[in-house]
């Protein structure tokens, strides 16, 4: 070899030997505070489809869709001619029963009347055989017997008619709480029921609403319950809405990989409606500080994410993830700690174990 080359070959490993003379900037902790915006949809508080219990006919529908109702308001009357039969012929087996009963009740005071005599008559010797006296009261323990049957078989006919009377207020269809009717879909004379099982009415309560909101899967860390979030609608574009965080789901969906996250909203004004598709602020917290450090301090290859911490003197190389970015900073998530130093312009010509200036 030409000693020019040797030379130069000994210049550029003495100069590899030397300290890299790079800029050093501190890895900062701090929380992060962000917004973004989010889709939500608003549901009904309460939402109930009503149904008919019994078989019958609509007689009169007392609202219609768009209605304002309280609870207990009557809704709807039907009627069924079937069930004012069966209550007919529950009361007459009542009367039945009931004259089943004062029979033996009846038989049974005769019964007693005569093992009273038979019992007095006895007190003198040789008056009735000790035969009679027993007959006379095993026939009293068998009108007993025949009195409670009678009497178990009018409390139960008593119970069937109570039982149908009770039916019978089902034709009358009330509110279950304070609403709108959202939807009317039967009318006079349609026939409902177990059988049919049309809905009639949907009952929605809008004074007091739920908010939806899918959180992504990456920002679930920092749900706060009773937190107020602000949201738009698009019917109302000019106006801003808030809610409260009330309930959360602590389960992802698997196929969109979000949180649901339940808002009350009280609908003071009733501008706001089911169905509608909110633009939600959300406000991203984390429950710790997070490390930051400026965007060219990251160095991305095909094969890993690092940034080269000086560590006594020499580069280090320490993987990472990137996480948000603001202010001009960028998250790193990684073996780092708050007041490490590593260098602000890193490239991976750097290489791991050099010295640094």
């Amino acid at each position: 070899m030409k000693p020019v080359k040797l030379h130069l070959l000994f210049v550029a490993c003495a100069m590899l030997a030397l300290p890299q003379a790079t800029a050093l900037v501190e890895v900062v902790s701090k929380p992060i505070s962000k917004t973004v915006e989010l889709p939500g949809e608003i549901l009904a508080f309460l939402s109930v489809s009503l149904h008919a219990k019994l078989a019958s006919y609509v007689d009169r529908m007392l609202v219609d869709r768009g209605s304002v109702v309280k609870q207990g308001d009557l809704l709807v009357e039907l009627s069924a001619p079937e069930l004012k039969a069966r209550i007919a012929e529950a009361e007459s087996k009542v009367q039945a029963a009931d004259a089943d009963r004062l029979q033996a009740e009846a038989q049974l005071a005769a019964d007693q009347a005569t093992l009273d005599r038979l019992k007095e008559a006895a007190k003198t010797p040789g008056a009735i055989a000790g035969n009679e006296l027993i007959q006379a009261e095993k026939q009293v323990d068998a009108a007993q017997a025949l009195v409670r049957s009678r009497q178990e078989a009018s409390r139960a006919a008593e119970a069937a008619v109570q039982n149908e009377k009770d039916l019978a207020a089902y034709l009358r269809i009330t509110a279950p709480f304070d609403g709108i009717v959202s939807d009317r879909l039967v009318h006079p004379g349609a026939l409902v029921g177990p059988s049919a099982d049309p809905v009639l009415l949907v009952i929605q309560q809008v004074s007091h609403l739920r908010l939806v909101v899918p959180v992504p899967e990456a920002d679930v860390g920092g749900i706060a319950l009773h937190a107020e979030v602000p949201f738009q609608v698009p019917a109302y574009p000019e106006r801003s809405y808030s809610g409260t965080v009330a309930r959360i789901a602590h389960a992802l969906d698997q196929k969109t990989r979000t949180m649901a996250v339940e808002l009350d909203v009280y609908n003071r004004d009733g501008s706001l409606a089911p169905g509608m598709y909110p633009a939600v602020t959300w406000h991203v917290r984390r429950s710790h500080p997070s490390l930051f450090v400026p965007p060219t301090a990251v160095v991305t290859t095909t094969e890993r994410t690092f940034v080269i911490r000086n560590r006594g003197g020499r580069a280090e190389w320490v993987d990472v993830k990137k996480g948000v970015t603001e202010n001009g900073v960028v998250e790193v998530i990684g073996d780092l700690q708050a007041g490490d130093s590593v260098v602000r312009r890193a490239t991976d010509e750097i290489r791991e174990g050099s010295p640094l200036k």
